[in-house]
């Protein structure tokens, strides 16, 4: 084959060939120079790499949607031709209407320009990152029962008498302390600490984004156990995907029961390491300090093991912990730092407010000129109330705030229009189809735990190989918002068999996408789950063999690609149906039919013997190759019950 052939086969000049084909130390003299039919497939292969490399590296960024007359400038052509280009992709547009991002990349690759989403001012600062990565401080949650002495616990490590401010001894805000050990054997001195009303805040700042824990603190009564809210909290803690140490207090109490706790833990899935398992168990007493020294070492210990790091010069990034209006002072917000070191001065967004830094101080209320990654303190200096869960980041002046908080504000208007998609039972094929879905995540809740128990083995009975049920979180009673907020977190389904949804609950899961079934017959349960997990398996497919044909000629032609020029030398070839490519009896390539043609009209099928042009979307084709043709066929799929 001639150079010039060649090129016209790949839609360029001669020229244009030899200049790439040098660059690819192909030697070729001039366009009269010859290749045999393999070397030609290589330097096709080698050249369309080439041009797909080109396109990759040609980006040009803009802000989506896109203006067709807009792209058009960027591509550098004319509006009409681009009119032009939408119309044959059956898409009728004028020039002042604007095209999502999917569309504008799709019609810009032809033109070897590869469109790029210009990155907003605020994920400009958010990637920016220095190589100061050093320790950081481990931040830990303190979770468990009400009244099963988490402040209590964390008062006397801090020794501050927390406890004695809050309203009957029970935390009615978040607090976030950090304290200083004095005799440690570990590297790390400061361990912060978050001391919250209960899991539904732990969880519903996840659900906005901010996964500030990395180690939670389970703090169970000796002399109590496991109580209903210590399960809700160890299965919160669980979805977050957090190490948990157990911290059972109270055992100075006479009627301690420290083997009756750990087999009540063991039953929910945390084994002590004395028993077998994996789970730190450490017994102490807030009343008389017994043990607190060693859950303090071994808090540093899983944390030296999991190497926390913060970048400590870049812009800082904090998480707002609590926030509140002074009378005197006006917006404060309780702010822990993830990255970065803020200071007095710095300009900063946060939720939807902004402001410049006028005061740092530390959880004793001391002020301070900064505030170093993992470090909880108060700020003062923005002009509104902010959220917990917000995050809080450092710009460079005010007109970088104002312009993120102008585009926060036009996204926080059109969410007031969009309700959250999660897994619903009725779509659960779609998503499997679309993102590869491979577990349905339930939150049982039922009247009575005789219920309970037995709905819950009845759906663990419900088996599959391919497909895995997993129940995330059980429980008696109604269905409450932290059943809604762990549903948002781990895109799960609630069900619950006699049982009511609380208002507050039912208004929140409509706010959030979630999806509540209620049943009173237990069958009914049953079928609609299996129904929904056989949608969600991947069916089995049985092939039936067509046709086979030969490739006689290979044309590559400009619009249509590559069309084999084919005879059917066994059965019958059918547009649309799966082929396999054959090279000395090996397969080459799967795909489908795209175009099938008799001389120059579209067919549907070509029997036994007759000559064919056949296009199955795949370039490297040669004459000789065999295409063989298959139906396929689902057979359904049942679960055993």
């Amino acid at each position: 084959m001639r150079i010039y052939e060649l090129a016209k086969q790949l839609n360029m000049d001669a020229k244009e060939l030899i200049e790439r084909l040098k660059k690819l130390n192909f030697p070729v003299k001039s366009h009269m120079s010859s290749v045999d039919k393999e070397t030609a497939e290589i330097i096709k292969h080698e050249i369309e790499e080439m041009k797909r490399k080109e396109i990759e590296e040609n980006v040009i960024e803009v802000d989506f949607p896109i203006m067709v007359k807009d792209l058009a400038i960027k591509l550098n052509i004319k509006p009409s031709q681009l009119l032009q280009d939408l119309i044959k992709e059956g898409k009728f547009f004028n020039i002042n209407q604007s095209l999502d991002e999917e569309l504008a990349c799709k019609i810009a690759y032809k033109y070897k320009v590869n469109l790029k989403r210009k990155p907003t001012k605020e994920e400009e600062i958010l990637k920016t990152q220095t190589k100061d990565l050093r320790p950081r401080p481990p931040i830990v949650t303190l979770m468990g029962h009400i009244d099963h002495g988490k402040t209590t616990l964390l008062d006397y490590i801090r020794k501050s008498r927390v406890a004695e401010k809050e309203v009957g001894g029970i935390t009615q805000h978040i607090g976030a302390y950090q304290v200083v050990l004095k005799e440690t054997h570990h590297a790390l001195k400061r361990i912060t600490f978050l001391d919250t009303p209960g899991h539904e805040t732990f969880t519903s700042m996840r659900a906005r984004g901010a996964d500030i824990t990395d180690i939670v603190v389970l703090v169970v009564a000796a002399d109590e156990g496991v109580r209903p809210q210590t399960i809700e909290a160890i299965d919160h803690a669980k979805v977050a995907n957090v190490p948990i140490i157990v911290a059972m207090n109270k055992i100075d109490r006479p009627n301690a029961d420290i083997d009756m706790v750990k087999q009540q833990l063991s039953k929910v899935g945390l084994v002590s390491e004395d028993w077998g398992g994996k789970t730190t168990v450490v017994g102490v007493s807030a009343k008389t300090g017994e043990g607190i020294s060693e859950l303090l070492e071994l808090i540093l210990l899983q944390a030296e093991i999991m190497e926390l790091r913060a970048d400590y010069s870049r812009p800082a990034i904090g998480v707002v912990v609590e926030a509140k209006l002074s009378k005197g002072k006006g917006p404060l917000a309780t702010v822990l730092i993830k990255e970065g070191i803020l200071k007095r001065g710095d300009w900063c967004v946060c939720g939807l407010s902004l402001g410049k830094i006028r005061a740092i101080y530390d959880d004793r209320g001391n002020f301070i000129k900064e505030a170093p990654p993992s470090f909880p303190c108060e700020i003062l200096g923005l002009n509104n109330v902010s959220n917990p869960g917000d995050q809080l980041l450092v710009v460079d002046d005010e007109k970088s705030a104002k312009e993120i908080i102008e585009r926060r504000k036009e996204e926080e208007e059109k969410k007031k229009f969009f309700i959250p998609s999660h897994v619903r039972l009725e779509e659960l094929y779609k998503k499997v189809k679309e993102e590869n879905l491979k577990q349905l995540k339930i939150i049982l809740k039922a009247d009575v735990g005789g219920t309970l128990e037995a709905t819950e083995d009845a759906l663990k009975k419900i088996t599959s190989e391919e497909v895995e049920l997993v129940i995330i979180h059980k429980g008696v009673g109604v269905i409450n918002s932290s059943d809604v907020l762990l549903a948002e977190v781990s895109d799960a389904i609630i069900v619950g068999f006699k049982v009511n949804v609380d208002p507050k609950a039912k208004d929140l899961a409509k706010q959030k996408g979630i999806e509540i079934r209620l049943y009173e017959i237990v069958y009914e349960l049953i079928d609609d789950i299996k129904s929904a997990l056989e949608g969600m398996l991947s069916p089995q497919i049985k092939r039936i063999f067509l046709g086979r044909a030969q490739i006689k000629a290979v044309f590559k032609l400009s619009k249509a690609g590559t069309v084999c020029g084919c005879q059917v030398i066994r059965g019958k070839v059918v547009r649309g149906m799966v082929v396999q490519l054959l090279r000395d009896n090996e397969v080459v390539f799967e795909g489908k039919i795209i175009s099938l043609k008799r001389f120059k009209d579209d067919v549907r099928e070509v029997k036994e013997g007759l000559e064919c042009g056949i296009n199955i979307g795949y370039d490297r084709v040669k004459e000789g190759d065999i295409i063989d043709v298959f139906s396929e066929e689902i057979i359904s799929r049942h679960l055993e019950r």
